[in-house]
């Protein structure tokens, strides 16, 4: 994906206000951080349009997000 003409790196996307109790919809999660591919990081305003262009990419990264928790809850890792 790009932002401005600039490819963002996906490996350095997180993201943050996962909810748990908001499970399948995740409408509160947004991404918190990201770089382009030459090291630049995103602005707020680009991490926004990130977050509304790729929403597929956030709801997976949640939903993953909410799977590792539960394991580590299940495993004992609390």
């Amino acid at each position: 994906m790009k932002i401005n003409n600039k490819e963002v790196d996906f490996r350095t996307l997180e993201i943050d206000g996962v909810d748990m109790r908001d499970y399948g919809d995740f409408c509160d999660a947004y991404f918190s951080y990201a770089e382009f591919t030459d090291g630049t990081q995103l602005t707020d305003a680009e991490l926004e349009t990130l977050t509304n262009e790729c929403s597929d990419v956030l709801c997976e990264m949640a939903f993953e997000s909410c799977v590792s928790c539960a394991e580590a809850y299940y495993e004992g890792d609390r």
